[in-house]
């Protein structure tokens, strides 16, 4: 009896076999799902991806806002460059990088948490 082996070939990167895998998965999903779903529930109406499409826009809209703003911001208050200040968060001892990661996380979470009351 012959054993297959599963490793991986040695001229193709894992990175592009996971995107190709991850596409893969999406499609079958993506043609499968409706056999799953209620055959009593309608149809997605058609001008929904419209909304999609202008979510998507509006969100890199004020993404380049808020990252103009920064960029001012940063300036004006006479702060070093960005790249500088990578480097210097890169000399930090370990403890020092995590501790600063995790107040970072807080500040997303409680930002988060903050804009679904402000919704609700």
């Amino acid at each position: 009896m012959k054993t297959l082996s599963l490793r991986i070939p040695v001229g193709i990167p894992v990175q592009k076999i996971e995107s190709y895998l991850v596409a893969l998965i999406l499609l079958l999903v993506w043609f499968t799902a409706p056999e799953f779903m209620d055959a009593t529930t309608g149809y997605i109406d058609p001008s929904i991806w419209l909304l999609v499409l202008l979510a998507m826009i509006s969100f890199l809209i004020m993404l380049a806002l808020c990252w103009w703003l920064l960029k001012r911001f940063w300036v004006s208050m006479g702060l070093p460059d960005l790249g500088e200040m990578v480097l210097q968060f890169k000399e930090l001892m370990l403890w020092e990088q995590l501790k600063f990661v995790l107040c970072l996380f807080a500040l997303l979470l409680l930002g988060a948490i903050g804009a679904l009351i402000a919704i609700l």
